[in-house]
Formats: C-alpha cells, structure tokens, sequence
C-alpha cells in the first residue's frame, strides 16, 4: 500500500482532534470507515502512529515523525486545490464564493445577495471551522467568509484578508427541555444548571475551550458530551442534556431558550473577504439579514431590548430600533 494525500489528511486529523470520531466528521467519513484506514496505513508500514487510549489518540514517536513531513505536503496540495479551483471559477465568469459558519442569518443573506447582484452566481460552502474558511479565503478559494470568534479563543486571521465586524459581542444563550426548572424564568443562572449533562460539539473552533473557562469561572463542574448540534437538540427536547445556542434561534414548542445571567458566554460575529470583493454589499446585506432574524427570535428581541438599542456590540446597519 503506497501513502497518498488521502491518507496523509486523514493522519493529521486524527492528530489535531486526538479522536478517531471527531477526525472522521471532520473528513465526512464514518468512524469505522476512518479506523479501518488507519489499520491499513500501520499495516503497510510495519508499526503503529497512534496509541489509542480512553483519553483519545496521540501519535507515538513515529507518527510524530511522519506527521512533521506530512503537514506541510497537505497544506500545499490544499493551497493547490484552492488556486485551482479560484483560477477555474475566474474562467467560468462572474461568481460569488461565500463561506460560513452556522448562523441563521445565511439563507436571509444569501437571498438578498441574489437580488443585489443580480446575474452573479452565489456559491455556498458551510464549515464548522472557522480558521478553514479563513485559510480558504486566504488562499483564493472563498470570496467572503462569515464566521464567529468566540471569545477568548481569537482565531487565526491569515494576512491580505479584510475584515468587519457585525457583532462585537453575542450573547451565547442556552436551550434546555420546555419543562426543565429553570426554563420557568425569564433569565437562567450557570449554577442552576450545575447538575445538567452539558453538551458540545468540540469540532467547531474554540467552543469546548470557551465552555471549559465559563463553566471553571461559575465554580461548576457539570458532566459534558461530546456532538454536533443536531443531535444536541434531540438530547435536549428529551430532557438529556442542555446545549449553548445562538440567540437568533427559532421558537420549538418543545424547547425552551433562555439568556444566562450576565451573558458569560459571548462570539464575535466577522466579515471577512479578500481583497477587490464587495465588501459594502456584503456586509451591508448581511447586516440587514441578521436583524431580520434577531427581531424574529423572541427571546433575542426581549433581550436586545432590556440592553438598549444600541447595546450588545450591534454594528451600524445592524442597530436596533425600537
């Protein structure tokens, strides 16, 4: 068996997530898909990269060896791919390349770019890491990147990139089960929820950290789980477990969404573009498409109301009125 990209990738995921499962949802591969890989590829070469243990997987001295050579041969072929794709999207004519993190402003934005730039193709790629659009965008691949920054865990803003800021501080709210105690007040305090199983998904850049310095601030140590917001929401209307949330999230008759007393858990809300893309637009669309979707979120609206107008970081288009 011959090593190639694939394989190399697959490597240094494992090696940044320290998971087998969290290296397998970064790759858009299954679990078992990826461990079976790994076998083959220790296999091939007659010894084992990683020690697998209840704490994840960490590389033994000669994965560390050939994780050193391997990263910067992937970092060129993605930066390849990237120019390649940029140079080909160049030559189809006009087009839009828009990145982002989950938000709920997207498909509000996304319909308002279409109608300002009409006859301008506007392509979409989604990603939970922020730094990967980030570096996409860098590298020629995306035209704009939106993406959060949570706070305390700045991101890694690669030079010759622009940015604007939309929201200087969102106030992260939490969603729990519509009869859970604490749901039955406007405002929920951390320690209410000491003995809540917590849940996370640590693949979305600086989120479990951020979490983990909260949490240690309140004075709490709560159980956490590991996985992406989809299946937190089914853990949460269930009763099994309470997750942070965006504040611009819709109403569920099974699920309560409340603010935390004192807002300890904040993102950043950036616009990001490489240079000759239409930033004013851009930004300016977006603005208008975040405080549709703001105004719409009850529990949001009442909040951005107790705070004032222009409180809670709302950047120029985005202020609220009354």
């Amino acid at each position: 068996m011959e090593l190639e990209v694939r394989h190399l990738r697959a490597l240094c995921a494992i090696a940044d997530t320290g998971s087998l499962h969290k290296a397998a949802r970064q790759l858009g591969m299954t679990q078992p898909s990826l461990t079976t890989q790994l076998r083959r590829i220790e296999n091939s070469l007659g010894a084992e990269l990683f020690s697998r243990g209840r704490t994840g997987c960490r590389p033994t001295p000669l994965g560390r060896s050939l994780l050193s050579r391997a990263r910067p041969l992937v970092a060129d072929m993605a930066e390849l791919v990237a120019e390649t794709r940029a140079a080909a999207a160049r030559a189809e004519g006009p087009g839009l390349r828009v990145g982002s993190t989950a938000s709920r402003a997207l498909p509000g934005w996304l319909r308002r770019l279409r109608q300002r730039l009409p006859g301008t193709e506007v392509g979409l790629r989604m990603d939970v890491s922020a730094n990967v659009l980030l570096r996409t965008v860098a590298a020629g691949g995306l035209d704009v990147a939106f993406v959060h920054e949570v706070e305390g865990s700045p991101l890694r803003v690669p030079e010759g990139i622009e940015g604007r800021v939309l929201v200087d501080r969102e106030p992260q709210f939490i969603s729990m089960a519509r009869h859970h105690p604490a749901a039955a007040g406007p405002v929920v305090d951390l320690t209410d929820l000491a003995t809540d199983h917590w849940m996370v998904d640590p693949t979305v850049d600086g989120e479990w950290d951020g979490l983990r310095r909260v949490l240690g601030a309140a004075g709490i140590d709560p159980p956490l789980l590991h996985g992406d917001y989809h299946t937190a929401a089914s853990m949460v209307v269930l009763g099994e477990a309470v997750a942070p949330c965006q504040p611009t999230s819709g109403p569920r008759e099974d699920m309560a969404i409340r603010p935390l007393r004192g807002d300890p858990l904040a993102v950043r809300l950036v616009l990001y573009a490489r240079p000759g893309a239409p930033l004013d637009i851009l930004y300016g669309e977006l603005a208008a498409a975040y405080r549709e979707v703001a105004l719409r979120a009850a529990p949001y609206r009442d909040w951005l109301r107790r705070q004032g107008t222009t409180a809670g970081g709302w950047a120029g288009p985005c202020m609220m009125t009354a």
